[in-house]
């Protein structure tokens, strides 16, 4: 099922975008990346091959997106799959009475502009090209995956931005696979535990390895390509939709 198989990969230039992109095109499938990290993306596309084409922009903008999508149109025909993994992460506490000053809005912002408007703005563009896909016998078009974050059920201090903006994702899975399923298009959430990407830089060192610690099994952070696995584990099986899955190891959070 995944060989030919044309994915929008946001975020693909690094952590679990990356590990998804290598998978895919492992399996036969064909890439377009959307990364705001060109180089890196660039220095991918070259090493996997022509499999992977590279736009680079931001998934908040109209412009960049239907860029991508034209970029899966143009080179490789068609569009089966939608994988969000692009994120943005920041701690930030509502109030510093240390200080006596309250926390500022960027940080916030920017997580709902990235994680949830970036999201609704890929999801409402890569429709449209999904749905002109010729339906298999079962009226099947394609599939479109986001990627939240268990911190949406559990968020520690100084995460309601993160928290807030994955919880919105997920608050959107189910209405829109119950919107697009008339198209044949199935929409699925993965929310990770902590995974070893870059995007756990913003944590404390402390704090991480009381996760890990916290983590029944396996003890430890999770590993990209296990996240890559279950992406295609969904893609194969079409009776997922308008779920999220919770990635961790049963992995919970407790405040330090």
């Amino acid at each position: 099922m995944l060989k030919g198989l044309v994915s929008l990969v946001t975020g693909g230039a690094s952590g679990l975008g990356k590990a998804t992109v290598e998978r895919l095109v492992q399996n036969g499938g064909k890439v377009v990346i959307l990364d705001i990290q060109g180089t890196r993306a660039q220095e991918l596309a070259k090493t996997i091959g022509e499999d992977v084409q590279v736009t680079v922009g931001c998934v908040t903008s109209e412009e960049d997106v239907k860029k991508a999508l034209e970029v899966a149109k143009n080179k490789f025909g068609r569009l089966d799959t939608l994988i969000n993994c692009a994120g943005y992460a920041q701690t930030s506490q509502i109030y510093n009475f240390n200080k006596d000053k309250e926390a500022g809005m960027d940080n916030f912002v920017k997580c709902v502009n990235v994680n949830t408007i970036g999201t609704f703005n890929t999801i409402r563009l890569a429709a449209g090209l999904i749905g002109k896909n010729q339906p298999s016998e079962d009226g099947y078009r394609g599939v479109i995956i986001n990627t939240a974050a268990t911190i949406a059920y559990e968020g520690d201090i100084g995460q309601a931005g993160y928290a807030a903006s994955t919880a919105a994702i997920i608050g959107m899975t189910l209405p829109i696979a119950r919107d697009l399923s008339s198209q044949g298009i199935r929409v699925m959430t993965i929310a990770p535990g902590v995974f070893d990407t870059p995007l756990v830089t913003y944590l404390p060192e402390k704090m991480i390895e009381f996760i890990k610690r916290m983590t029944p099994f396996p003890s430890r952070l999770g590993k990209p390509e296990e996240f890559a696995h279950l992406v295609t584990s969904i893609i194969e099986n079409k009776m997922l939709n308008g779920e999220v899955i919770r990635l961790d190891g049963a992995q919970r959070w407790f405040p330090l």
